[in-house]
């Protein structure tokens, strides 16, 4: 109860103890991001396999089914199981000089990347929003970002697992209320999955293309059930401003081919997390803009 009382009244323990447990969250967000698009591939690869029964010759059963907590982590490159103590957030990679210690293979810089930035967005909404229900749903949305934004720049896939367990998370918390309450969250979730739906049916009756996937009309659905449906132009707005700033950076700098697809969640995520935090003011300063 006394570590209770310190958090709720020392804006700077909570604020560390957030930080820390960031740092601990971003490692378990790491392995999300790596294993969920291959645990959703084993289960399609089943699925098309009960499908096909007795048509095909089944290939051999793959030796071990992935989940989030099981296997244990291993090296890529020699596979050996690493140990706890090698797989302490941000430390263990640090002593290690960023290398296997068994084969002495390079570990990837996104995986301390990931777990300090995790800590650090943690900190910082601790200090934002101090003790309360605004930080406990501001962490649970931000953490689901993290791992959203790397699947969908690694595979151009949002997982419904994560998109829709977030947006039923905002409909939860819209009966506390945190951020908003139950009509506000249901009218923003409604309106934020037909928004870009409707974007997405126009372009491909124009077009004869698909410009975007349906991971990203349940992601702003999402974002519409936590902060309401009065956010949603300021997250499209901001997402597509961002994106077009990259593509063209891309298509400029880099060579990249336009008829390359562009993962838009990664856009989607920033706008909503900037949105989650300074929205009502962005619009109010806005709207006394657009009144001069």
């Amino acid at each position: 109860m006394e570590l209770l009382h310190l958090l709720q009244t020392s804006p700077l323990w909570l604020t560390l103890s957030c930080g820390l447990v960031g740092l601990l969250v971003g490692s378990f967000l790491n392995v999300v991001a790596h294993r969920l698009p291959r645990m959703m591939e084993q289960e399609w690869r089943g699925q098309c396999l009960e499908l096909l029964a007795g048509e095909i010759e089944a290939p051999d059963r793959e030796r071990e089914t992935l989940s989030l907590i099981s296997p244990r982590s291993r090296c890529p490159e020699c596979g050996q199981t690493i140990r706890a103590l090698d797989n302490i957030p941000l430390l263990s990679w640090l002593l290690l000089r960023g290398r296997c210690r068994h084969c002495g293979s390079r570990i990837s810089l996104r995986y301390p990347a990931v777990e300090g930035l995790t800590g650090l967005l943690s900190a910082f909404l601790a200090w934002h929003f101090g003790w309360g229900w605004e930080l406990a749903g501001a962490l649970l949305f931000t953490w689901y970002l993290i791992p959203l934004t790397l699947i969908d720049l690694d595979h151009q896939l949002l997982p419904d697992q994560l998109t829709l367990s977030l947006l039923w998370a905002g409909l939860l918390a819209s009966l506390v209320p945190v951020f908003i309450d139950s009509p506000a969250a249901i009218m923003g979730a409604v309106a934020g999955y037909l928004v870009l739906w409707s974007v997405y049916q126009l372009f491909r009756i124009l077009t004869g293309k698909e410009g975007m996937g349906y991971g990203d009309f349940k992601l702003l659905a999402a974002m519409g059930a936590w902060m309401g449906w009065k956010m949603l132009p300021l997250i499209v707005l901001l997402s597509s401003f961002v994106g077009a700033i990259v593509g063209i950076a891309l298509i400029l700098f880099r060579g990249r081919d336009r008829q390359t697809p562009i993962p838009f969640g990664p856009y989607l995520a920033v706008a909503g997390w900037i949105a989650l935090l300074w929205g009502e003011r962005i619009v109010d300063a806005w709207l006394r803009y657009a009144r001069l």
